[in-house]
């Protein structure tokens, strides 16, 4: 099974360490940039450092570095997020059986869980891998994390779209496809709120071999720039979002203690890999 990724080169914060945790399993990875440096958005994002950063950890020469135009402003940022990832995962398809689809933020503990599920999804015919993360949003101290969790404080998965497809898969919004998703969750049952509970579950993993999102772990600075050039702007910029980042910044204990209180967004205190060099 040959196996390659793609990246968007727009965010270093935890570029080096993502791309590390599946660089030794992939042949070839495809590099795509915004020529001009421009977010979806418009705005500028650090293209350039990021280029470095992937040339200095590419000691293999695995990246193929291929820029593109991508800040279509007559297109909505969805649309742009989405035409980018097709066009990086039509050129890393090229001589690939698979191809892995992790955003920048996203981090392997252990790349051997994703590619066995890889496996067993090549051979029951489905044409990408559901595989769960778990989405973090403060550092409480080293090591320690708010993360997302079911109402009762256990560990909720989070699936954002396939984190692999098949070569040639057609992208229906952002990293979402229609195609049959082998799905695997933390435990034999559907974890993520945001899937129905009958939602079938074929393989299981320890909660320690999911991806590690570190969506939400950002200083303050760095989380006003990411809020202005996500595809997801027009809902990061409106006050409330921002706010209750804040608060849950300050506050995680307190938000993890207040929150079986809440009707949804429930949150733990837990230990997760520190990763960010550069952030504080």
């Amino acid at each position: 099974m040959r196996l390659h990724a793609y990246v968007l080169a727009a965010d270093p914060a935890f570029l080096a360490q993502s791309v590390q945790s599946y660089y030794d399993v992939v042949d070839r990875i495809v590099v795509s940039y915004d020529a001009e440096g421009l977010s979806w958005t418009g705005t500028p994002i650090p293209v350039e450092q990021c280029l470095e950063i992937l040339r200095a950890i590419d000691t293999e020469d695995k990246c193929v570095f291929v820029p593109g135009a991508f800040a279509r402003l007559d297109h909505e940022p969805l649309e742009n997020d989405t035409y980018q990832r097709q066009t990086a995962l039509d050129l890393a398809s090229e001589g690939a059986d698979w191809v892995l689809q992790l955003d920048t933020d996203e981090v392997l503990p252990s790349s051997a869980p994703l590619v066995s599920a890889i496996r067993s999804a090549e051979a029951s015919g489905h044409g990408g891998v559901d595989y769960p993360a778990r989405w973090l949003y403060a550092r409480v101290g080293p090591g320690t994390y708010l993360e997302a969790s079911t109402r009762s404080g256990r560990p909720a998965a989070s699936f954002p779209g396939p984190l692999a497809v098949r070569s040639g898969t057609t992208l229906r919004h952002c990293r979402q496809a229609d195609v049959p998703l082998f799905r695997v969750d933390l435990r034999p049952w559907n974890t993520d709120p945001f899937h129905p509970r009958t939602a079938t579950v074929h393989e299981v993993v320890g909660h320690e071999d999911a991806v590690i999102h570190y969506s939400w772990v950002r200083s303050d600075e760095t989380m006003r720039r990411k809020f202005g050039w996500s595809g997801h702007t027009a809902v990061y910029s409106r006050p409330d979002v921002y706010d209750a980042w804040v608060r849950r910044a300050r506050h995680p204990r307190l938000t993890a203690l207040t929150s079986p209180l809440r009707s949804r967004d429930w949150y733990r205190v837990t230990h997760a890999p520190d990763h960010l060099e550069g952030e504080w």
